[in-house]
């Protein structure tokens, strides 16, 4: 059900009917919180200390603008991005597209069952696979919610993961707290040799996420199907949108750069903090074993919620594209093999976590260059298209993140990453 505010007067009562139309960018958010932010964090933090806190805010900036475009763009248009993009390639272009698309989602969808299955061991010390399999299961039973009770229900039980996520990763922070003078000099965009560099486009990779951008249009689209029945309405919503994206990605990149804080301030020049389980026995011995469980606990919610909005983002993406359903659970059992198959294979799974965020982040790119055009025109957005503004701090993130990628590629072929 879509309230009609437009013809609301302004209060309290307003105010409190806006807030019940906030939810799906939270439900994106989840996307920035996932086990592979974990990875790229920490190992950036306890690497580098509080070096690339300017990536982090950085890559946030971003996530909030081509989260409300992306947004923006469903709820106008009555079309998710991969709609518009099925719609406007021809037929071995959109298969080519959606491929990578799809590539991009399997990283994702990898790094959330490794770094659950990694929140298990820690736990309860059960076989990395076998953790794999219960957070498998656990997202399953998230996304059947969805098809049963509908969007607003999934929303209020990802929000409800969010705040532990928030409380795991952050709690820490009570009793080790960032120099302030140290953080501040982190807002100097630099960096210190070729792995710093990795590190960088594996902490964008994870921030903003392709997977997301699909999805974010989708889910505005569902949430609000009449909300082009008047031009009041649409512009009410299109405000409640853009208050739900601002608040829900604060929220996402404080805890973003609580984690990398907490490196800096607790694991700078630890041995073995370049892995998460490292990590983690490192904030028990520094933080004590309470503040070791409620990672634990933030570690295990983040890789359930960000599973299951995965196994969602790609069936937009696969439906938008190539015009194929397939059941929500199916997509996550098959999703769920490689994932399964990598932790049995004994590779380490923060590495794995960390190289999943670069792949991220080369797919990048083909999300933002489409959303960019199409936010942008006249005759499909007519008077809610992007203004120059926006449009132009659009293009510089293109810009800014293809030429990190590019550096990334030639510092990898020539031997130095």
């Amino acid at each position: 059900m879509v309230l009609d505010i437009a013809t609301t007067k302004p209060g309290r009562k307003s105010r409190g009917r806006l807030f019940l139309l906030l939810g799906p960018a939270f439900v994106a958010a989840i996307a920035y919180v996932d086990p592979g932010n974990v990875a790229a964090n920490l190992t950036s933090g306890a690497k580098y200390g509080y070096l690339l806190v300017w990536v982090l805010v950085a890559a946030n900036v971003m996530a909030m603008l081509v989260q409300y475009q992306s947004a923006k763009l469903g709820v106008v248009t009555g079309k998710s991005l991969p709609q518009h993009l099925g719609e406007r390639y021809k037929t071995k272009t959109r298969r080519l597209y959606w491929a990578q698309a799809e590539l991009v989602a399997m990283a994702t969808d990898l790094a959330e069952v490794v770094g659950g299955a990694i929140a298990l061991n820690l736990l309860f010390h059960l076989p990395l696979p076998v953790g794999g399999l219960i957070v498998g299961v656990a997202s399953m039973a998230l996304l059947t919610v969805q098809n049963r009770h509908g969007q607003r229900t999934f929303e209020t039980a990802i929000i409800f993961l969010l705040v532990i996520i928030t409380v795991g990763f952050l709690a820490g922070l009570v009793l080790s707290p960032p120099d302030p003078a140290a953080v501040a000099g982190g807002l100097i965009p630099r960096f210190e040799g070729a792995e710093s560099v990795m590190l960088a486009a594996g902490m964008l990779g994870a921030t903003v996420m392709p997977h997301a951008i699909y999805l974010h249009s989708q889910l505005s689209k569902d949430r609000h199907p009449d909300a082009r029945s008047t031009p009041a309405k649409l512009r009410q919503i299109i405000k409640a949108t853009r208050v739900d994206v601002v608040v829900a990605l604060i929220l996402a990149g404080v805890v973003n750069i609580g984690m990398l804080l907490l490196a800096a301030s607790t694991l700078s020049g630890v041995a073995g903090t370049d892995s998460i389980e490292g990590a983690h026995a490192a904030i028990v011995n520094s933080l004590g074993p309470v503040i070791g469980v409620i990672f634990a606990v933030g570690l295990l919610a983040s890789g359930l919620a960000s599973t299951s909005v995965g196994a969602y983002a790609g069936a937009t993406i696969m439906n938008g594209l190539i015009k194929v359903r397939i059941p929500l659970q199916l997509r996550r059992l098959v999703s769920l093999i490689p994932a399964i198959i990598l932790l049995s294979a004994g590779i380490d799974p923060t590495w794995a976590l960390i190289v999943s965020q670069i792949v991220l982040s080369f797919g990048i790119p083909f999300a933002l260059i489409p959303l960019l055009r199409l936010t942008a025109s006249k005759k499909l957005m007519g008077e809610h298209r992007d203004g120059l503004p926006l449009r132009m701090a659009a293009l510089v993130s293109v810009v800014l993140i293809v030429a990190l990628n590019a550096l990334l590629l030639w510092l990898t072929f020539t031997g130095q990453a």
